[in-house]
């Protein structure tokens, strides 16, 4: 999968286009993007996703924006597994905010992408203040020769699927919920960085996950398997907050003790998959206290784990690679 950053002054081919954020790639995401991948390759052409970064909601009131579901990093490597061909991202600052609705169908649509056909959600709306709708691309669409369809929202068992009803499952610690409506287990990935050691001198080393400077959308301990250590997914027990008793970092960790591994992994770069949640964070009177509670966590995910064992993982994302091509204007 090609990943563009921004969107080239004139397109070199034709394209089947769909926009939107995607963040999580969850089950309504899924059906879009078989539409997508379904037309183009009816029409033997490729199969694009234009997304933006930053999320406009963090732009425009960053304090108030929700937490995202997924990294661009690990966004791109859903859509690669989706078969999607090509990924333009586009940078949402004040000039593209500012662009009007007929600017954005012919420099993006029409020029720099060539779309001869167009897939969106049923809300979605463009240009500055929003003014473009699905009527208005119709009108373009007639005008330039492209198909435009718009596709209703999915709905799972009577639900309508959207990010914000996965990050208030994930709030609410309901990880089946949120599996339902991702049709997966959620997931957080990162590279394994250098920690303070607390976890080894407690007796129950961490593999300390990067976030960067990312705000989770879950928080707690939770029964975990882990995937990029080998063939085999790991299982672990993961706490994903402040750690109030050891330190109270201002942002939060993701920390994995993993079962039955003695190797080191910094470096490594693994994805988390939260199964189970058992409990909230919390502060201890003590390190002593919070060494007996990281116990009775571990057997309690052992005993998860045993009873829900972890299914192999014949393919995933993990692997996926992106090639990416010079950015454009």
């Amino acid at each position: 999968m090609q990943v563009v950053r921004g969107i080239p002054t004139q397109a070199d081919e034709p394209a089947v286009l769909t926009i939107g954020n995607f963040d999580g790639v969850h089950r309504g995401h899924q059906a879009l993007l078989k539409l997508l991948t379904d037309k183009a390759h009816a029409m033997g052409l490729p199969a694009v996703v234009l997304t933006f970064e930053p999320h406009p909601r963090e732009y425009f009131a960053p304090a108030e924006a929700p937490a995202r579901l997924a990294s661009l990093r690990e966004k791109l490597l859903l859509l690669q597994a989706s078969s999607v061909d090509r990924v333009h991202v586009c940078r949402f600052d004040a000039t593209f905010a500012a662009q009007p609705a007929q600017g954005f169908i012919d420099d993006i649509l029409v020029r720099g992408l060539d779309v001869r056909h167009l897939f969106i959600g049923d809300d979605f709306c463009f240009g500055a203040r929003r003014q473009g709708d699905f009527a208005m691309l119709q009108e373009a669409g007639r005008a330039h020769g492209f198909g435009v369809e718009s596709m209703t929202t999915l709905s799972v068992e009577g639900e309508r699927v959207s990010s914000s009803a996965v990050r208030d499952a994930l709030a609410e610690g309901d990880l089946e919920h949120a599996a339902r409506l991702l049709g997966r287990a959620y997931s957080i990935a990162g590279r394994v960085v250098h920690g303070d050691k607390l976890g080894r001198q407690l007796g129950f080393p961490t593999a300390n996950v990067q976030l960067k400077h990312r705000r989770p959308a879950l928080s707690g301990v939770f029964a975990v398997s882990v995937e990029g250590l080998g063939a085999q997914d790991v299982g672990g027990v993961a706490n994903i907050g402040v750690r109030p008793t050891a330190t109270d970092v201002p942002r939060p960790r993701l920390e994995v003790h993993l079962f039955d591994w003695q190797q080191e992994c910094y470096g490594a770069h693994l994805r988390v998959h939260f199964l189970h949640k058992l409990r909230d964070e919390r502060k201890f009177e003590s390190l002593d206290a919070l060494k007996t509670q990281i116990r009775h966590d571990a057997d309690a995910a052992r005993a998860w784990l045993a009873g829900n064992p972890i299914r192999p993982r014949p393919s995933t994302p993990m692997a996926a690679k992106a090639e990416r091509t010079p950015r454009h204007g």
